[in-house]
């Protein structure tokens, strides 16, 4: 779970991004914090980078690795 201490930080955002999961290797389109949905794990990844390749973690017992975007950082 990602913390954060000041609130006046963050704004919430209902938008479809949040709930798409996506595979290992996937090209992010935006910086931030990525979640894995089976055990909570949580990374950053840079726009236009890959998240982390399958073989990043594994899970016991063996499922399969999706991650789900928790928190995007903005660039102005």
């Amino acid at each position: 779970m990602a913390y954060y201490k000041y609130l006046n930080y963050f704004q919430q955002l209902n938008h479809v991004n949040f709930d798409t999961e996506r595979t290992p290797g996937y090209i992010s389109g935006d910086s931030g914090i990525y979640r894995c949905v089976h055990c909570g794990d949580e990374i950053a990844v840079n726009k236009n980078n890959p998240l982390p390749p399958q073989n990043h973690h594994q899970h016991n017992p063996p499922a399969p690795i999706r991650w789900k975007l928790v928190a995007v950082a903005v660039q102005r």
